[in-house]
């Protein structure tokens, strides 16, 4: 996940992962839809290689319908969360976990061509040259093959209303300051962006072509309000159904919390 020097933010994030986030109300709800995508473009028997695997969540489920994933972060501590969850699976020799950065992806060439790449939440939104990740893993992939990326999405109208409604205006637009979106986290400063779909699309170009494209928490709130979730649990499904729906609408699936992009490596 991220550049080099975000390492040890994300070694500091393993520790307590899966409590903020996987194991939330919200976060399963969110990675439900991913893994329908998920079932949707890739299937057993197949290969394909996951950067930012964080606690290998992903990378189980997919390894438990069959597919055969290698599963690259920059944090060993990820890594050493995600080896724990694949000793309770018993499709473990179906995942291979790496010690390995989004941008060091070409170390792989020589263990491909892999039949798709899959990239989850906001992993990539701390990479800071994603035309050359998309150069290194077009070499990857084999002709016709898919590239699943989740990103953090650019507009997010729960944040920005829940901002506005502070008086911070100033933080409810940050999404869209050019530079990226600075933080300083347990004293590790990193750097945020959120490319729009547009410019994804640019900087994935030539090697890949967008195919689909999905939002992931239009009608569903994000992470923060997780007490609310679970003081109203049977609320939060009737909007994560309803958040299917809107994901898939021309115009409102850009504002979301996360955008889900299918990317087809040329030449198919």
């Amino acid at each position: 996940m991220g550049t080099p020097h975000t390492q040890p933010y994300w070694n500091k994030a393993a520790e307590t992962y899966d409590q903020e986030f996987t194991n939330t109300l919200i976060g399963r709800a969110e990675r439900d839809a991913v893994w329908e995508e998920l079932e949707r473009v890739f299937h057993a028997g197949q290969r394909i290689v996951e950067l930012n695997c964080g606690t290998g969540v992903d990378a189980v489920h997919l390894a438990e319908s069959g597919v055969r994933v290698l599963a690259c972060d920059i944090a060993p501590g990820m890594i050493a969360v995600a080896r724990r969850h694949l000793s309770a699976s018993v499709q473990a020799d179906r995942v291979d976990l790496r010690v390995l950065s989004t941008e060091e992806i070409a170390a792989l060439r020589e263990e491909g061509p892999f039949d798709g790449a899959f990239s989850n939440f906001a992993g990539l939104n701390m990479v800071e040259d994603l035309s050359g990740v998309a150069r290194n893993l077009g070499a990857l992939l084999k002709p016709g093959a898919s590239a699943l990326l989740c990103l953090s999405g650019r507009i997010a109208p729960w944040d920005m209303a829940w901002y506005l409604a502070h008086g911070k205006p100033t933080k409810a637009f940050q999404r869209f300051k050019s530079g990226g979106v600075e933080r300083l986290v347990d004293g590790v400063r990193v750097n945020i962006h959120y490319p729009s779909i547009r410019k994804m699309v640019r900087m994935f170009a030539p090697e890949f072509r967008l195919r689909s494209c999905r939002g992931i928490g239009i009608s569903l709130p994000p992470a923060f309000s997780e007490p609310w979730a679970r003081r109203y649990p049977r609320l939060l499904a009737g909007l994560a159904r309803v958040d299917r729906r809107l994901g898939r609408v021309p115009g409102l699936r850009a504002m979301a919390g996360h955008v889900l992009l299918r990317f087809e490596r040329a030449g198919g």
